[in-house]
């Protein structure tokens, strides 16, 4: 049995809207596993494009794991957008000098870090993740959702701000799961095992750790 060619960026034959992510990426801050795709109604080039305010200064990072599914209009919103908060006004006066260089003098903008997606995350069109979030394994993002904090694996969240609709699986399946870690096995395993992961039967896949 083959599996899907993971370095070449459009897996889908004649079809140039949908990508295996990590290949067409070219910033070196934004990292992206294997096979994790993205879709966009337009042009797949646009996803770098929703990595807002993300400036090499800020030195943070688009971490994204491996299997993730990655919709039209997703929006990360990294820490160049961040402005003084605990201040009077929060006014970036520095960057546009001129006699106001000085006004971050002993100050730094926030940082809130990272934004870590996990493996197998599905977001929906449209969402935006806010700078600093962590999305755990096998989380699911609704449409339209504005994530602001960080979600735990095999969860469903949505709104704005994004809040908890359900668990995909009782806790006990999701610890197994979270100890599987199926999307770190040799691809010729997960091909083995397609069917497996497309069913609610976690015993026939630890059968086969």
């Amino acid at each position: 049995m083959q599996a899907p060619n993971k370095d070449i960026a459009f897996p889908l034959k004649n079809y140039d809207r949908l990508c295996f992510l990590k290949n067409i990426i070219k910033n070196p801050n934004i990292i992206v596993g294997d096979y994790t795709y993205y879709d966009d109604f337009e042009d797949v080039h646009n996803f770098e494009k929703n990595v807002k305010y993300h400036f090499d200064f800020t030195g943070d990072q688009l971490i994204i794991g491996k299997f993730c599914m990655i919709a039209s209009d997703v929006k990360f919103i990294m820490n160049g957008a961040n402005h003084l908060s605990n201040a009077i006004s929060t006014y970036p006066f520095a960057v546009f000098g001129n006699g106001w260089e000085s006004a971050m003098e002993g100050k730094t903008y926030p940082n809130k870090g990272n934004i870590e997606i996990g493996n197998d995350v599905w977001i929906g069109y449209n969402a935006t993740i806010m700078a600093g979030v962590k999305i755990g394994d096998g989380a699911i993002i609704a449409t339209n959702s504005t994530v602001v904090s960080d979600v735990e694996p095999y969860t469903i969240v949505g709104g704005n701000p994004a809040r908890e609709i359900k668990k995909r699986f009782s806790p006990e399946i999701v610890e197994r799961l979270l100890k599987l870690q199926w999307w770190n096995w040799d691809i010729e395993k997960i091909t083995k095992n397609v069917q497996n992961l497309t069913d609610l039967d976690i015993d026939k896949l630890e059968k086969n750790v």
